[in-house]
């Protein structure tokens, strides 16, 4: 099992990068207000109807990568969304028809993402981060990315504000699985997230 940490790298040239005016300030946080909003009549209808609200709605998607394709293009059309839940309720019944990792070819990608960022790095959430890598053996790697997925949907995780999905990479000789979040240049979280990724990690595989 290897653990690393990668921070993605931006492609702008950010020495010309200028300092946040208080409009764009004021209309972030007229976003974040109306995104509470919507998830807190969200969450009071579904417990009107009987169910138990997840804190996010989340999105499974999957990639059956073409081997020896990897332009930009190919990569985006490839990604398909297989479902959306957003209760305790709605999880299970998707997760219980979803394939296994045992079960699926090589090279394949299974996403799970919080609804609206997608699993690209071009994404607006995904753009300044960088994400927790792990390689397992192929023996291990379903347990744990059970384990990470139910973690991540319980809002388990820490720094889970700051955690935008997970990835399950299927490889030939072994399996890869990854947290990207949205800040890479907050080191303390950084630093914190890929040890407690790591300490899980270990826990998981014994």
């Amino acid at each position: 099992m290897d653990f690393t940490a990668e921070k993605k790298e931006s492609e702008s040239n950010t020495e010309n990068a200028h300092p946040t005016t208080l409009d764009s300030s004021s209309q972030l946080a007229s976003a974040l207000d109306s995104s509470n909003k919507e998830i807190e009549e969200r969450q009071a209808r579904e417990l009107k109807a009987g169910l138990h609200p997840l804190k996010h709605k989340f999105v499974f998607w999957y990639t059956r990568r073409t081997p020896g394709v990897r332009n930009q293009t190919s990569y985006e059309d490839n990604i398909k969304k297989i479902v959306e839940f957003s209760t305790v309720e709605g999880f299970w019944v998707c997760y219980c028809h979803l394939a296994r990792p045992a079960s699926l070819p090589s090279p394949t990608d299974l996403h799970l993402f919080k609804e609206g960022i997608r699993p690209l790095w071009e994404d607006s959430a995904n753009c300044n981060g960088g994400k927790w890598i792990i390689r397992f053996k192929k023996v291990v790697s379903g347990r744990f990315w059970e384990d990470l997925v139910l973690a991540l949907v319980g809002d388990q995780l820490d720094y889970g504000d700051n955690i935008c999905g997970a990835v399950l990479s299927i490889r030939f000789n072994e399996d890869i699985l990854s947290v990207w979040n949205r800040n890479a240049s907050d080191h303390q979280v950084g630093c914190n997230g890929s040890e407690r990724f790591n300490q899980t990690s270990l826990k998981a595989s014994t």
